[in-house]
């Protein structure tokens, strides 16, 4: 198990290697990264749909939803959310912010890109069907919730849910081995579901899904607009995952274990070992 100093350190070069990513891998990762997530977001929704109990769907649908975040740590992808640790790398002068904002943006977008054609396929492929119609209505229910949340309260509960994934993410680096990462990453992203906390790339996957299954079913659904879902719940919940990512986490962990700390040389075996680790983040 890596020390939470290691990580640290760890990370940095993580995040220099992120940031040296061609516009194209960064698009094309990020691609990768919200199909993942809009995977995990309609099998969480199929799974509790026809769950009658509301804490037993919640229950059920937070206990699926962390596949997401393991197809993003094992099969490779770059992540928006958990990108915001780039923030290390940056505080310790090891890259810019240009930099650093150049791959939030791409990724970003890639991000997107991957949720929505997700969303795509899945209204397309009348997945909505199942159930006799019901995973259709749970579909706009669950892009509804989010639209109907406050801007307050979606910029709050985008802070709590990016603590919790981009704790995810480090509890993952203390792991060496997949069976590792996949148990440690599991119990912070089951909590921010659990809890109802937002997260912009599933709420991409929601949203988008949402609108058009609302569209093709012809489901009523009063405010459920796609200025309420990129306006209104979107942006905000995107810089409360900022705040609670790049401020609260990668901030924070940086004055706790590399401010005043300098970064010990690595022989070229550790700088290998560490050149591995980004490719796979």
């Amino acid at each position: 198990m890596h020390s939470p100093l290691e990580i640290a350190k760890n990370y940095v070069e993580v995040g220099i290697h992120k940031c040296n990513l061609s516009i194209f891998k960064m698009l094309l990762l990020g691609f990768f990264a919200g199909l993942f997530i809009g995977f995990a977001g309609i099998a969480s929704t199929t799974a509790s749909a026809g769950i009658p109990v509301a804490s037993v769907a919640k229950l059920v649908g937070a206990v699926v939803f962390p596949a997401g975040m393991a197809m993003v740590l094992v099969a490779g992808s770059e992540l928006f959310t958990g990108n915001n640790l780039i923030i290390l790398a940056v505080l310790s002068g090891k890259t810019s912010v240009a930099k650093m904002l150049r791959n939030w943006l791409f990724v970003y977008i890639g991000n997107f890109l991957g949720a929505a054609f997700v969303a795509v396929l899945v209204v397309c492929g009348h997945t909505p069907d199942l159930f006799g119609g019901d995973l259709a209505q749970a579909i706009v229910n669950a892009a509804k919730a989010r639209t109907d949340l406050a801007v307050s309260d979606s910029f709050i509960r985008g802070i709590l849910c990016n603590i919790l994934v981009c704790i995810a993410i480090w509890m993952s680096f203390a792991a060496k081995r997949v069976s590792g990462k996949l148990m440690t990453s599991f119990w912070p992203v089951m909590l921010f579901v659990l809890c109802g906390f937002e997260h912009c790339i599933a709420d991409m996957y929601f949203g988008v899904a949402g609108l058009l299954t609302a569209s093709q079913y012809g489901i009523q659904a009063e405010g459920l607009t796609w200025f309420h879902f990129l306006i209104k719940s979107l942006l905000p919940v995107t810089l409360g995952n900022l705040v609670g990512g790049a401020g609260i986490v990668g901030c924070g962990y940086y004055f706790a274990f590399l401010h005043k700390t300098p970064l010990s040389h690595k022989s070229s075996k550790a700088e290998e070992e560490e050149i591995d680790i980004a490719e796979e983040y």
